[in-house]
């Protein structure tokens, strides 16, 4: 893997762990940046997220031509693109934190409050859980990762569940465009072992 990893920094993803664990498992360019040109210019797009969905949202919009440049970057050029934990939930159309706002758009899908029928199931879901895939994907193995949320993507797309209180989206994706709700950098070895697989993927 050659070419360089753009790390889209938009103030709102703990950068610098996902940064070391990206180089850990290969990348030999990883590029944290908030300059559209550069997500244009790299052969790998990652899409960190920390937060309310809607300040996310809100903060990548500020940023001009980001959005713009994402939309070119993953959709004509088709570059591989991974979008971790609120970089996953923006791919949806809509998340409703703090009432409905627009995301990205790229799955069909609402981020929504995760209500357990069940009241001793706590939310946030923290902590590790196992990761059970939909169907084959390149990226998407089974195993256990770390997961921080109290909202879940529901819609289409879906490419592997985990279980609290029910099953719940852990990662969606289409084409060229995967994203994963739990947070590789701080899941060890199988999260080390899925950005591998992601920094050799070729869609």
């Amino acid at each position: 893997m050659s070419g360089p990893v753009a790390l889209v920094d938009y103030g709102a993803g703990n950068l610098q762990s996902v940064r070391n664990a990206l180089k850990a498992a290969g990348a030999q360019n990883v590029c944290v940046t908030a300059r559209p040109e550069d997500v244009l210019a790299a052969e790998r797009i990652v899409l960190p997220g920390v937060g309310a969905f809607a300040h996310c949202m809100g903060a990548l919009s500020a940023i001009p031509g980001m959005v713009d440049a994402l939309n070119e970057a993953t959709g004509p050029r088709a570059k591989p693109f991974l979008g971790i934990c609120v970089g996953m939930q923006l791919m949806a159309e809509a998340g409703e934190e703090h009432g409905r706002h627009a995301g990205l758009g790229w799955i069909n899908g609402t981020v929504r409050m995760m209500t357990p029928a069940d009241a001793a199931i706590k939310v946030p879901h923290m902590g590790w859980n196992d990761v059970t895939p939909e169907g084959a994907h390149p990226l998407i193995v089974p195993g256990e990762a770390y997961f921080l949320h109290s909202y879940a993507f529901e819609g289409d797309d879906v490419l592997a569940t985990t279980s609290h209180g029910g099953a719940i989206a852990a990662a969606i994706g289409r084409d060229n465009r995967v994203g994963v709700q739990f947070h590789p950098e701080k899941s060890q070895r199988y999260g080390l072992s899925l950005l591998a697989r992601f920094l050799e993927w070729h869609p």
